[in-house]
C-alpha cells in the first residue's frame, strides 16, 4: 500500500511516526488525511490487512500501528502478535474499532497491543492515544474493559496464582485495573514513584504480561478485579 518518502506531517526528527492498518479504503484514506493533519505525527505507510500491516512495520519502523481488528488474510490480533514476535524493538498497537465489545478487541490487548480507540471518536482523540502509547504509556478505559472481559470465559484464571505475587503487587495491579497512573497509585499508597514503577515492573514480569494493558486483562479475567465491583 502506499508508502509515500516523506512524512505527512511534521519532522521526522520529533514527530511520532504512524502506519495505519484498515481493510476499508475509505475508513483508511480519511484517517490518514485527517490524522496527517495532527501535530506531532507523521503517517508514513498505510496496510490493507494483517499481512501488509507486518511487513510495512517490519520495513518501516514506525513508532506506532493503528490496527483494525477485523481484516482478511491476517487480522489485527495475529497481525500485533507477530509484530511483537519478529521486532526486537516492536512498534506500539493501538487497535482502532467500531464497537467497544467487540471480543477481538479484548484479544488483541491480550496479543500485546497496547490499548484501543473508537473509530467513531473525534480524530484528535485517535491522534492523542496515538502520541499517548508513542511515549510509553497505555489507554485504558476500565469500563470499557470491563464489559468486555465480562463476557468472556476465564481464560487466564490461573495466570495470578502461577505468577504468585506479592500482597503489595495484587493492590498495584488493582488500582492499574482502575485507570489509575503510577503518579496517582503512588499517591493513593503512600509511597515514592518508582516504588510502584518497581512493583509494576514486577507485576508484568511475574504474569507474563506484554505490557500495562495486557496485565489488567490478565486481572479481569483471574477474577482478582470482578467486573462491576469496585474497590
Amino acid at each position: 500500500m502506499t508508502d509515500p518518502a516523506a512524512p505527512s506531517a511534521g519532522p521526522t526528527g520529533t514527530a511520532v511516526t504512524l502506519v495505519i492498518a484498515d481493510d476499508d479504503e475509505v475508513t483508511r484514506s480519511g484517517l490518514r488525511t485527517l490524522l496527517a493533519a495532527q501535530p506531532g505525527i507523521a503517517v508514513v505507510g498505510e496496510a490493507a490487512d494483517g499481512v501488509e500491516a507486518v511487513e510495512q512495520a517490519l520495513r518501516l519502523r514506525p513508532d506506532v500501528v493503528l490496527m483494525d481488528v477485523r481484516m482478511p488474510r491476517r487480522n489485527g490480533i495475529d497481525a500485533t502478535r507477530q509484530l511483537l514476535a519478529e521486532s526486537a524493538d516492536p512498534p506500539r498497537v493501538v487497535v482502532i474499532t467500531t464497537f467497544e465489545n467487540d471480543d477481538y478487541v479484548t484479544a488483541a490487548l491480550s496479543a500485546g497491543a497496547s490499548g484501543f480507540v473508537l473509530k467513531r471518536r473525534p480524530v484528535r482523540e485517535i491522534a492523542e492515544a496515538v502520541r499517548v502509547v508513542a511515549a510509553g504509556e497505555a489507554i485504558l478505559f476500565p469500563a470499557a474493559l470491563r464489559r468486555m472481559v465480562a463476557a468472556r470465559p476465564l481464560g487466564s484464571a490461573q495466570a495470578l496464582p502461577q505468577a504468585a505475587l506479592t500482597g503489595r503487587e495484587e493492590e498495584v495491579l488493582r488500582l492499574m485495573a482502575t485507570g489509575l497512573s503510577n503518579p496517582e497509585i503512588a499517591g493513593s499508597l503512600v509511597v515514592s514513584l518508582e516504588t510502584v514503577k518497581t512493583h509494576v515492573g514486577n507485576v508484568l514480569t511475574k504474569l507474563g504480561a506484554q505490557n500495562r494493558t495486557h496485565a489488567v486483562v490478565i486481572a479481569y479475567e483471574s477474577g482478582l478485579v470482578v467486573p462491576g465491583v469496585v474497590g
